[in-house]
C-alpha cells in the first residue's frame, strides 16, 4: 500500500509539473484534427448530434428496437445505446492509441530531453474532449425530450475518476510493452472489437441469464456503463460499494502501468 502511495504521488505531481505543457499538446492536437476543414471545431459537435439522430431514426423508428420489455419510448433505446457507445470510444481510443504513443513520437525519444509520461495523458485529454462533447449533446437531447435534470447527474465526475485512471494505468502499460512488441496494437484491436460486444452496450444486463451476468463485470467497461446511465438517464444515485472496489483495482493498475513505464523507458531509445 505505501508503495502505491508512492506512485500514486509520483503520477499526481508529473501531473502538476507539466500541466502547461500538456494543456498546450492537448489543444494543439485537438485543433489539428479539424485544421484546414470548413466547419473547423464544430465538426465535433456536428457528428455526434448526427450520429444520435441516425440512432434515433434506425432504432426508434425503423426496427422499434426497446431496451426493455416495459420500454415504450422510441428514443430511449437510441439514448441508452449513444451512452454506453460514448463511454466504449473513451476506452477504446485511448487504449487502441497507447502502443503507438512512442514509436510515433521518436524524435521525443532521441532527441529531445522530454518527459515521456504525458503522452498517455494528452491523448487522454483530446479524447475526453470529444466525450465532453458527446455528453452535452446527450443533455441536450434529453432535456429536449423533456427530461428534467436531477442532482444525480452531479455524480457524473465521480464515476468517471477511477475509469480514467484505469485507463491511465493501462495506456502507460500498452505503451511501453508497444516499444518492444509491435504486434501487440494489432491484438488490442481484435481485444476492442470483442470488449464491444461482450459489454452491455446494445443489450441490457436483464437480456442475460442470470449466472452470466456477474461475470460480465470482469469486463472493466460494465460497471461504469450501468452507473452512467442510472445517473443521467434514470436519476439513480451511484452504487458505491462497487464504485469503491472498483476505485481500488483502478489505482492499483495506475500505479503498476507508471511504475512499468518508469522502469522500461530507459531501453525506448535503444530500441528505437
Amino acid at each position: 500500500m505505501n508503495t502505491n502511495s508512492s506512485h500514486f504521488f509520483n503520477i499526481a505531481l508529473s501531473l502538476l509539473r507539466h500541466f502547461p505543457l500538456i494543456k498546450q499538446m492537448i489543444r494543439r492536437e485537438v485543433i489539428g484534427r479539424y485544421r484546414g476543414s470548413f466547419l473547423g471545431l464544430l465538426w465535433s459537435f456536428v457528428n455526434p448530434v448526427l450520429m444520435l439522430a441516425i440512432y434515433t431514426f434506425v432504432f426508434g423508428f425503423v426496427f422499434k428496437a426497446r431496451w426493455g420489455q416495459d420500454d415504450t419510448d422510441k428514443y430511449q433505446f437510441a439514448l441508452v445505446l449513444f451512452s454506453g457507445l460514448i463511454i466504449f470510444n473513451l476506452f477504446s481510443e485511448c487504449v487502441s492509441r497507447a502502443p503507438g504513443l512512442i514509436l510515433t513520437n521518436i524524435n521525443y525519444v532521441k532527441k529531445v530531453v522530454f518527459p515521456l509520461e504525458i503522452l498517455p495523458w494528452v491523448a487522454l485529454g483530446a479524447t475526453l474532449f470529444h466525450a465532453g462533447i458527446n455528453l452535452l449533446v446527450l443533455l441536450i437531447f434529453l432535456l429536449a425530450l423533456g427530461q428534467p435534470f436531477t442532482w444525480a447527474m452531479l455524480y457524473l465526475p465521480l464515476i468517471l475518476l477511477p475509469f480514467l485512471l484505469l485507463i491511465m494505468g493501462l495506456s502507460w502499460l500498452l505503451a511501453s510493452i508497444g516499444v518492444f512488441i509491435r504486434d501487440i496494437g494489432q491484438f488490442i484491436g481484435m481485444a476492442m472489437t470483442v470488449l464491444m460486444f461482450m459489454s452491455p452496450i446494445f443489450y441490457p444486463l436483464t437480456a442475460l441469464p442470470d449466472f452470466i451476468r456477474p461475470y460480465l463485470f470482469l469486463n472493466p467497461l460494465t460497471l461504469i456503463i450501468e452507473q452512467v446511465r442510472n445517473t443521467l438517464l434514470w436519476g439513480l444515485q451511484p452504487n458505491w460499494q462497487a464504485l469503491g472496489i472498483y476505485s481500488v483495482i483502478a489505482l492499483v493498475i495506475a500505479c503498476l502501468g507508471w511504475f512499468w513505464f518508469a522502469k522500461t523507458r530507459k531501453g525506448f531509445a535503444d530500441v528505437l
